[in-house]
């Protein structure tokens, strides 16, 4: 019979563990197998010499999960036995003999990783639900979890709220288990003032680490905060929707945890907390705003991990819709980092860089850029100057001219004036709609390029450099290491 469950995890759970303490309670130990995928969240144990797969059927509002079972078998497992528990793993393999001992399943897909999990679980009643306060004991460190589960939701989401919790924090087992070794794809969600980005990773048994997807989503979340100080109405509800599409994406990917910080946009607007609590009842994802400063740092890990750099003097930023950061070290050794609010989407408003711009005026918002970027003023030429973000990047792709965008070819161009001259002309002399058609150029792109481009010139101009190295990591490649990776 499909069970609807609720999930937590943590060191202590307050209240809510003093209250079933409170409470008669039977003791339960067993000894599991738990067999975990990086494709799958499906729960597959094997528990008492029998293999048992339960199956994820459905997500409710509550963000509460019904689980069914959907086999329970004695080994040697057949093969369509072995067949249900593979596909239940995500793992696209056809049992090609009659039957199957564990050796021999495992054997078949060898990503798979087979842990030992011995659980002890104190058993109560919560309001008609079944509650359960439970450790889980592995080689690789332990885990406290507090589940309520029943046939209703509506008892599950009910007794979840009295114990203090919200019903939409739900993490199973096999999430909770991948987290604790480091085991699974892992997401960041990084929300700007003018993209929202969004990487998934996978990091394997043997700890290597690959991209399963990564894309940028322009929603113009800042559109309009430098006249106002404030987010509007149309902006915070794009960005909400393209945020709950990137969560749903995370779970279909059988994504173990997700992390989302805010940056200069909602640094700076008043109404911020409106925004972070309409992700939050949306998606179900809590958006951490960081500062300029660690925006900065986890950009320059990204970026002296991915690229081959010598031991001189480094300059990385990064300019975008509401801001540029600035990290300078030598190697991957930082030594200075801030923010300034320089970014895009601003100076776009401000001269109206979004059409085809006068000489003139051009020359008037360079001259405004430069009085912002004061701070790398009479500083000394680096050895390697980086950048990275969505204006450096579509350059890149412009210069290549790019009908498919190819990460592989961003990493590592060279950017140098003349170039980033000639497309600051380029876009100067056509309207938005004309600069869509250049190749190269993301179309949701093509009111801010501009003043992205005229950032980038003076940045080069400020340091004396002739050119830079365009990489296509930042922020969210150094969260996703940072924050999911284990030893």
């Amino acid at each position: 019979m499909p069970r609807w469950e609720w999930r937590a995890f943590g060191d202590s759970f307050g209240r809510a563990e003093a209250r079933i303490g409170e409470m008669d309670t039977t003791i339960q130990e067993s000894d599991d197998l738990y067999l975990l995928s990086v494709a799958s969240n499906a729960s597959v144990k094997v528990r008492g010499g029998q293999m048992d797969v339960k199956e994820l059927q459905e997500v409710d509002r509550d963000g509460l999960e019904q689980w069914k079972p959907v086999l329970k078998a004695d080994f040697p497992l057949t093969a369509a036995e072995a067949a249900t528990v593979l596909g239940a793993l995500g793992v696209d393999e056809t049992p090609g003999q009659d039957e199957y001992t564990l050796d021999q399943l495992l054997a078949a897909a060898p990503g798979l990783l087979a842990l030992e999990v011995c659980k002890r679980r104190r058993h109560v009643t919560l309001d008609g639900a079944m509650g359960e306060l439970s450790t889980l004991s592995t080689d690789r460190g332990d885990l406290r979890t507090i589940v309520v589960e029943s046939e209703d939701p509506a008892l599950v989401a009910a007794a979840v709220r009295g114990l203090g919790f919200d019903p939409r924090r739900n993490v199973n087992v096999p999430r909770g288990l991948k987290e604790l070794v480091g085991l699974g794809r892992f997401a960041v969600i990084d929300v700007g003032t003018n993209s929202v980005k969004f990487v998934i990773g996978e990091r394997t048994k043997d700890g290597a680490w690959r991209t399963v997807t990564e894309r940028a989503e322009v929603t113009r979340l800042g559109e309009g905060l430098d006249r106002t100080g404030n987010l509007g109405e149309e902006p915070i509800a794009r960005t909400v929707d393209a945020i709950a599409d990137l969560a749903g994406e995370a779970e279909r990917e059988a994504v173990v945890d997700t992390a989302a910080v805010g940056t200069a946009g909602l640094r700076m607007a008043g109404n911020s907390e409106a925004f972070i609590d309409a992700v939050r009842e949306r998606a179900g994802i809590d958006v951490e705003v960081i500062s300029g400063e660690e925006e900065a740092r986890l950009a320059y890990v990204a970026v002296t991990s991915d690229l081959q750099l010598g031991d001189g003097s480094v300059v990385l930023f990064d300019t975008g819709g509401g801001s540029s950061q600035f990290t300078f070290g030598h190697g991957r050794e930082v030594d200075e980092r801030f923010s300034v609010d320089v970014g895009a989407v601003r100076f776009t408003e401000q001269f109206a860089l979004d059409g085809v711009v006068p000489v003139e005026r051009l020359a008037e918002a360079l001259n405004a850029i430069a009085v912002d970027l004061e701070r790398l003023d009479d500083r000394e030429t680096p050895d390697e100057l980086v950048g990275i973000g969505g204006a450096v990047t579509n350059l890149a792709a412009v210069e290549h001219e790019l009908e498919t965008y190819d990460p592989s070819v961003i990493r590592g161009t060279v950017l140098d004036r003349a170039e980033v001259d000639r497309q600051i002309e380029l876009y100067r002399t056509r309207s938005a709609d004309e600069r869509r058609e250049l190749a190269g150029l993301q179309p949701k792109r093509a009111e801010v390029i501009l003043a992205g481009a005229c950032v980038v010139r003076t940045v080069l101009e400020k340091l004396g450099c002739d050119s830079l190295t365009v990489s296509d990591r930042g922020l969210r490649h150094g969260l996703l290491r940072e924050r999911f990776d284990r030893p």
